[in-house]
């Protein structure tokens, strides 16, 4: 009997709880299920409309997206750089591109994580190299690989 009392007192706490979330005035059982049954049809409304919306501008700025740059930074470190690029097109050539634009540099690259398969990403560090007598700051390393990224594309 202690058992029947205590299903009867979890099942009347849920219905108030349901009543709440759904904000509910009913008083019934029946009336509280079916307020949440109009509050979940209301909800599957409304994520439609959101994941047409979303759809709708997804395929929008993919087209747009075509143009812009990708993604990179530059750290200095005390013997050269981390570089970090990242895009959301994936281009076989760009990693190419990025390479020689260190050797350009004058930079070795001492470590280095590629990711090529759905968008683009390197992390490297390149040190400078010893028999390059002029040092070059973060800055010009950024621009020069933005430049060869630019210059593959064209």
């Amino acid at each position: 009997m202690d058992s029947r009392k205590k299903k009867k007192a979890a099942l009347h706490d849920k219905l108030e709880l349901l009543r709440a979330v759904t904000n509910s005035s009913a008083l019934n059982k029946a009336s509280i299920i079916v307020d949440a049954s109009k509050y979940i049809e209301d909800l599957k409304r409304k994520v439609e409309r959101l994941n047409s919306e979303i759809g709708t501008s997804t395929s929008s700025t993919m087209s747009s997206s075509q143009n812009l740059l990708p993604l990179v930074t530059v750290e200095t470190l005390e013997r050269g750089f981390l570089i970090n690029v990242f895009s959301e097109i994936n281009c076989p050539a760009m990693l190419v591109s990025i390479l020689k634009a260190f050797e350009e540099l004058g930079l070795d690259v001492l470590d280095a994580r590629v990711s090529c398969s759905d968008t683009f990403q390197l992390e490297a560090v390149g040190g400078e190299n010893q028999d390059k007598l002029e040092s070059i700051d973060a800055q010009v390393v950024k621009q020069t690989v933005l430049q060869a990224i630019k210059n593959m594309e064209q």
